[in-house]
């Protein structure tokens, strides 16, 4: 009977929820706090609604749900940065040397 399934737009059913304004202040407040970002789209799955990685300079990431492909490169171009399609370009190296590094020492993050 699906209990704990929403219905989304056109009869979808998604397991996730729509972005809301906290997800956007999250996103631009990492924007804002960083530098060099740059925004990932994230293509929409079976799981999840798409999502929007945000990567700084150092690689420090953060990824958060937003409106489709459109409303990421609307936000992109809003907080005037550069946006890159996950499928096509990959992540950046600098982002898995993070990660590496945040598995080192994670007493630094």
């Amino acid at each position: 009977m699906g209990l704990f399934r929403r219905r989304r737009r056109a009869g979808t059913v998604s397991r996730d929820r729509a972005p809301d304004r906290a997800d956007l202040e999250h996103l631009e407040n990492f924007v804002r706090t960083r530098r060099g970002v740059e925004a990932y789209i994230e293509p929409r799955t079976t799981v999840t609604e798409t999502t929007v990685m945000l990567i700084a300079d150092d690689g420090e990431w953060t990824r958060r749900r937003i409106d489709g492909p459109e409303g990421a490169r609307r936000f992109a171009h809003k907080m005037a940065i550069p946006v890159y399609d996950v499928r096509l370009m990959g992540y950046p190296q600098r982002m898995r040397d993070y990660n590496e590094r945040r598995k080192r020492r994670p007493e630094l993050f």
